[in-house]
């Protein structure tokens, strides 16, 4: 029976976070990571962005196991019993812990026609499967207008593939962006060469000799060598659910990464914390958070606590477009846009209540602190308060 002074169930980055946080505290205390991942942890946000372009494989591995850490990969966690702190992986082996870390990520929304033939990307075998399809084939579907699909769009097409983009909104990051600038980049990623198809509804998919059809109920049919989806994710809670862990769009936590178990914790995606910032609870799916929240827990677990109080960011990269952002980025909200050069760079701001609750940095760097200031201020602010506020857009 295994035993880990710290054990975390997780195999990303909050996880590889967590291992250098408390090795950052405690050098020696045994640790243990079980993954459901073939692979030790690496950094994902390359699978979409940089392994397209020149960043090398062997440049994203994280090094987790040169921390000391006991690495048990290709193994899911079925059970966890926190009064006696056990846990039991699907080979049936058990675990005992001192402190143990949750960072069971989320997993991908499927289709309601799910096939096996559709790439739901998200993982290290994901860039795989996918990088040999485009090594061999040159037209792909990718099902989704969100951050995954705008990404890998734009990954394929840089690489000479022809793409078709299908998801039901108006246009590209309509749920994110204020619908002129998601207008536009619709029409920006038609200038690249991408065949963008807003207002699609997917009704199922076809084998066609060696290829796909992927057939709509407006648009016709796509005849494709691979197909990509990124609809989105939720948090894997079956296992805290299960162990009577509160949850709610994920795992309850304090701001110290607590959970409602003694000495169990919570990280990345899988995480929902307090946010002071944006007075409301908060679940992030993306790098900073990950990085953050795990080092924060990692030290809680070691016996070095701090609150987790800062606001994440998050990036990306459209062609040659890309941005920061920070806070809430709803464009159901108020907008104030403040373009040094229309759609191309400037700053977009979200207001409710005439507070800023999200900001985004289009083409513009370097500002995350100054974003992260202006919604922790409590205004009120005005649409003419906010022209040239950020530095970089004036």
């Amino acid at each position: 029976m295994p035993h880990y002074k710290y054990l975390i169930v997780g195999g990303g980055i909050a996880a590889d976070a967590a291992a250098q946080g408390i090795r950052e505290v405690d050098a020696e205390g045994s640790i243990g990571l079980i993954s459901s991942e073939p692979d030790p942890p690496y950094n994902r946000p390359p699978l979409s962005k940089g392994l397209w372009k020149t960043e090398s494989l062997d440049s994203i591995w994280r090094g987790t196991g040169k921390r000391g850490v006991t690495l048990h990969l290709g193994e899911e966690v079925k059970t966890l019993d926190p009064p006696n702190k056990t846990v039991r992986d699907s080979k049936g082996t058990v675990y005992t812990y001192e402190k143990l870390l949750l960072a069971t990520g989320a997993a991908p929304r499927k289709l309601s026609f799910d096939d096996a033939r559709v790439i739901y990307y998200r993982t290290m075998e994901d860039y795989k499967q996918l990088r040999k399809l485009a090594d061999g084939g040159r037209h792909f579907a990718v099902i989704g207008g969100g951050f995954i699909g705008w990404e890998i769009a734009a990954a394929l097409a840089m690489n000479g593939k022809e793409v078709v983009m299908l998801f039901p909104e108006e246009a590209i990051g309509a749920n994110v962006y204020p619908i002129d600038l998601a207008r536009f980049l619709s029409g920006y990623y038609r200038q690249k060469g991408v065949n963008v198809v807003p207002g699609s509804m997917l009704i199922g998919l076809e084998k066609r000799g060696q290829a796909t059809a992927v057939k709509t109920r407006d648009h016709g049919e796509f005849l494709v060598d691979g197909v990509v989806a990124g609809i989105g994710v939720t948090p894997n809670l079956e296992l805290a659910r299960s162990a009577g862990l509160e949850v709610d769009n994920g795992i309850i936590v304090d701001e110290f990464l607590r959970t409602t178990a003694p000495g169990v914790y919570a990280a990345g995606d899988v995480a929902n914390f307090p946010s002071s910032a944006l007075d409301r609870r908060l679940r992030v799916e993306h790098e900073d958070n990950a990085l953050t929240t795990g080092e924060l827990a990692g030290k809680g677990m070691a016996g070095e606590a701090s609150p987790y109080r800062r606001l994440p960011f998050f990036y990306s990269d459209l062609f040659d477009l890309g941005y920061e952002a920070v806070g809430d980025l709803n464009p159901h909200l108020e907008i104030v846009a403040d373009w040094k050069e229309p759609y191309r760079e400037g700053v977009v701001y979200y207001l409710q209540d005439r507070r800023v609750r999200g900001v985004l940095l289009w083409n513009v760097w370097g500002q995350v602190d100054e974003a992260r200031q202006l919604i922790a201020a409590t205004g009120p602010f005005q649409a003419a308060d906010l022209k040239r506020r950020i530095p970089k857009a004036s």
